[in-house]
């Protein structure tokens, strides 16, 4: 394996477990349904995503070639974060799940 795969492996695995991280406290942290729900799905696109490319690149620099199961895996999870996320919140916004005080914006009667 390459010294550039080397770096590039562990600057992916450590943007992608500090992005995973932010969202995780996210999750706890933020205020309201619609809020904590944001966090946790760009931690899941963005950093899950960065963790996985990083073990694409590394199971590709050590076999033959790059695994099918793994970049299956990648496509996905950018394919349904994003649809799961928008689906909780059209869901709550249909129950009624109250907002903090101050957000701004709201459901379609406002």
């Amino acid at each position: 394996m390459s010294l550039f795969a080397e770096y590039a492996i562990s600057a992916l695995l450590l943007f992608g477990g500090g992005f995973t991280l932010v969202g995780a406290i996210g999750l706890a942290r933020l205020p309201d349904f619609y809020t904590r729900l944001h966090g946790p799905t760009k931690a899941t696109t963005v950093g899950v995503g960065a963790i996985m490319f990083s073990s694409v690149i590394y199971f590709s620099s050590v076999d033959q070639g790059i695994d099918f199961s793994e970049v299956l895996i990648t496509v996905f999870l950018f394919m349904t974060a994003p649809v799961s996320a928008n689906m909780l919140a059209k869901a709550a916004m249909h129950i009624g799940v109250e907002t903090v005080k101050d957000t701004e914006g709201g459901p379609w009667h406002q």
